[in-house]
């Protein structure tokens, strides 16, 4: 029976929840002029949080770098192979597939709200409207994919994925540990994000 340990940081689980709140909000008031303000706020957050996690992947703890869940095309098949013919590969931290996912959602979580923010401020032609709604269906889709992954990961695993992005706390080796202090670097992180933050609502 392997230990109970600390796999997920408390910045890494704030992104996440933060995300899916400012993801939720943006789709839910799309298209609505009168919560057309929310739905930009959303967006310039999703910004602001995508550049925090890309640097939080540099600098943070274990299972949050990028270097440790960034795997060729070859693993992430290799992964969705297993979790199909089983028995599944287990991973501490994310799986290749699941990698792949994150990278591809960080790309689109930036990419997406400079279309809208360029839309917003009406300085092209409706190509950039286009875009961006297709951008956001893009991510919805990738959203939707990640979600399949976690619910058969779960199964599969036999543990509760979501639930250990809200503790923090997987089964693993205690040799896979991360130290539970690991705050003050993300502190700064996002005090200076906060300030990217503010500085694009300003503009």
């Amino acid at each position: 029976m392997k230990d109970k340990i600390l796999v997920w940081d408390w910045p890494t689980r704030v992104f996440h929840w933060l995300l899916v709140a400012c993801f939720a909000g943006s789709w839910i008031t799309s298209g609505s002029d009168r919560y057309l303000l929310i739905h930009v706020s959303c967006g310039y957050t999703i910004f602001a949080l995508m550049v925090f996690r890309l640097l939080w992947g540099l600098a943070g703890s274990r299972h949050a770098r990028f270097a440790s869940f960034l795997r060729g095309p070859g693993a992430a098949v290799g992964y969705v192979r297993s979790l199909l013919r089983g028995p599944a590969a287990h991973f501490t931290g994310h799986n290749p597939a699941g990698g792949w996912a994150i990278a591809l959602m960080i790309v689109l979580g930036l990419i997406t709200p400079i279309f809208g923010w360029i839309t917003y401020n009406e300085w092209t032609g409706d190509w950039a409207a286009e875009t961006h709604e297709t951008l956001a269906w893009a991510f919805l889709i990738l959203v939707g994919l990640h979600l399949l992954g976690v619910i058969v990961g779960s199964v599969a695993h036999r543990e509760n994925l979501a639930a250990a992005m809200l503790s923090g706390f997987k089964r693993g080796d205690a040799t896979e540990a991360i130290p539970r202090a690991y705050g003050w670097l993300a502190l700064v992180m996002l005090i200076g994000v906060g300030l990217l933050w503010w500085w694009s609502m300003s503009v």
